[in-house]
């Protein structure tokens, strides 16, 4: 994958540079202090991925993200955990909170590979085959998978696809968040942000801005908090 980095602290860049470095499907084509100077090279050169900071002089990296080019993905890479929630909203592949460790940007990286897959296929056929009350059929990689809703963990939305995420692994499928959610059971699985829907039985533990399952973290927006604890907890 051809991916630039833009951060307005070289230590940041070096650190990301070093990380990249370790993953041969990575080809860091440049490095890049802020929003401006990263546009005109993505003008004029492709580029699949930005690791992308935030906050930043000028054009911030959540602005920044919303003016790239629909193919190319965005990890953002920032010191600030409170911006989590307004990455939902560009569609950002994941968000890392620096330092970043090694094995949470493999992570990363390896999500942002299988995401690209997808965006260069030609697949775009309906991707649900039948509903039940236990479990969905879900079409990915040429074959279709059932999918037992005890299973899922959360659902995640990257702009045309949907990612199912299971214990032990993920389905990816070309579908967006607002069709799948009306297909799950809505006693089981709700609403947290623009690009999350969480089952409820597999929480482990809340705030009033975050949710934990396992390991993973996701924080709950302004706009669906009150439909999400009405649901979760039987009252507003």
């Amino acid at each position: 994958m051809r991916c630039i980095i833009v951060d307005d602290e070289p230590i940041a860049r070096k650190g990301i540079e070093k990380l990249s470095r370790n993953i041969p499907t990575l080809n860091v084509l440049g490095s890049f202090e802020n929003a401006d100077a990263a546009a005109k090279f993505i003008s004029t050169s492709p580029v699949d991925l930005i690791f992308l900071d935030i906050r930043m002089p000028g054009i911030n990296g959540i602005e920044f993200a919303g003016s790239i080019p629909k193919t190319t993905l965005v990890i953002f890479t920032t010191a600030f955990a409170e911006f989590a929630v307004d990455s939902y909203e560009v569609d950002a592949v994941d968000y890392l909170v620096k330092p970043i460790k090694p094995k949470r940007f493999n992570k990363a990286v390896e999500k942002a590979i299988a995401y690209h897959a997808l965006l260069v296929s030609d697949s775009k056929s309906i991707n649900i085959e039948q509903v039940e009350s236990d479990f969905i059929f879900v079409k990915s990689d040429r074959r279709y998978f059932k999918v037992e809703f005890k299973d899922v963990r959360f659902v995640e939305g990257l702009k045309d696809y949907v990612v199912i995420q299971l214990d032990n692994n993920r389905i990816i499928t070309h579908m967006n968040l607002k069709t799948i959610h009306e297909l799950l059971p809505p006693n089981k699985f709700l609403r947290v942000n623009r690009s999350y829907i969480v089952n409820k039985d597999r929480i482990s533990s809340f705030s009033n801005n975050d949710i934990f399952i396992g390991d993973y973290e996701i924080g709950i927006s302004n706009f669906y908090r009150a439909s999400f604890f009405e649901g979760l907890l039987g009252h507003k």
